[in-house]
């Protein structure tokens, strides 16, 4: 097996000039680096009572199903606008280069609800706060995000709140 971090493809200027993209395809095409990916970024939550992991859309929904599984929680999908049936909450949330919404299933979940935020990647950390804030709305309690890579130089991780933890596996 190939390890995991060998597995990511860095692609320069993608999807524009200056960036460097990180491709997850070939992680998610070795079945075992993958499934070590996903027992890697359990192991922080496994001692703590997980009842839900949400996962940001889209490749938060790979590494969130696979998380719940690992977990034994079930998984709240983390949607764009108009892809959930009704009834839905919604959260309009800023970019740096514009502005974006998420929608929850209003009742995907109890209150109370101890919760798992995922994604692939914490880069300037706008969709990952704006999912801990849709998923307090609908009364759940976020009790940290797990993401497979932090891009450290974008600081995403200053715009989580205090009172639960974010677990990266890389740093880049």
């Amino acid at each position: 097996m190939q390890s995991i971090e060998s597995l990511i493809r860095p692609v320069a200027d993608y999807p524009k000039p200056g960036v460097m993209f990180r491709d997850i395809t070939p992680l998610l095409a070795d079945a075992q680096a993958f499934q070590a990916a996903i027992a890697a970024m359990a192991r922080p939550w496994a001692d703590v009572a997980v009842d839900q992991v949400a996962g940001l859309e889209a490749r938060g929904f790979i590494f969130g199903v696979a998380l719940a599984q690992h977990l034994k929680a079930g998984f709240i999908p983390l949607r764009k606008p108009g892809k959930l049936p009704p009834p839905v909450r919604s959260l309009d949330y800023a970019l740096e280069y514009g502005s974006d919404r998420l929608e929850v299933r209003e009742d995907a979940l109890k209150a109370g609800s101890r919760v798992l935020l995922v994604d692939d990647v914490l880069a300037t950390g706008g969709t990952l706060a704006a999912g801990r804030r849709l998923l307090e709305s609908v009364g759940a309690q976020v009790i940290g995000a797990s993401v497979l890579m932090e891009l450290d130089a974008l600081a995403g991780r200053q715009r989580w709140a205090p009172g639960s933890e974010i677990q990266a596996l890389l740093h880049y």
